[in-house]
């Protein structure tokens, strides 16, 4: 089983990815369960998202402790949340920023960046003014683990929503999954 915390700010669709995410997972045949976890949150608060994936059904329904993969929407959450608490120890973020994985201030971790927030930009996918980047960091994921193929994510997010909204959010997973950089090894 492989284990995934989220880590967003209220309005930039982190609990929206872990659900699309678990359903692209289970769409290649894999168990996968999401749920989110906060309070009476506001846009811009922070907020957690978690997934896990697994080859059979998986009886566990606590809150993700000892992540094995962290996603990290808002490069700022750096300063108010702690990220990597409990990643495991070959554990990867995957951050949504324009530094490259050796710039980022994360040790002991592999670490995979991408500019989630230029691509949606970029795309114009706004609500309320500001880049919403989950189905970016969709495509990130994707590429950063594995764990699930990018067209699986397209698919999904193409089912989610329809006609050129659904092209446009694929297009963004398409982008971060080509832009993707990444660091093998903990920095």
């Amino acid at each position: 089983m492989k284990e995934v915390r989220i880590h967003g700010r209220g309005g930039q669709g982190s609990v929206t990815a872990a659900e699309l995410l678990a359903r692209a997972v289970f769409s290649e045949g894999k168990w996968a369960q999401s749920f989110a976890f906060f309070g009476a949150e506001r846009r811009g608060a922070p907020v957690e998202a978690f997934l896990r994936i697994a080859d059979k059904p998986n009886p566990i329904r606590s809150r993700v402790y000892n992540p094995d993969y962290v996603m990290v929407f808002d490069f700022k959450l750096l300063k108010v949340v702690a990220v990597t608490d409990g990643l495991k120890e070959d554990g990867m973020v995957i951050m949504n920023t324009t530094k490259r994985p050796e710039e980022v201030s994360i040790k002991g971790h592999r670490v995979a960046t991408v500019d989630a927030t230029g691509i949606a930009l970029e795309l114009g996918l706004l609500v309320a003014g500001l880049p919403v980047v989950n189905t970016t960091m969709m495509g990130a994921f994707a590429k950063a683990t594995g764990e699930v193929k990018l067209e699986s994510v397209r698919e999904t997010i193409c089912k989610q929503w329809s006609g050129s909204v659904g092209e446009k959010n694929a297009e963004a997973a398409t982008r971060a999954y080509t832009r993707l950089v990444k660091v093998g090894e903990p920095i």
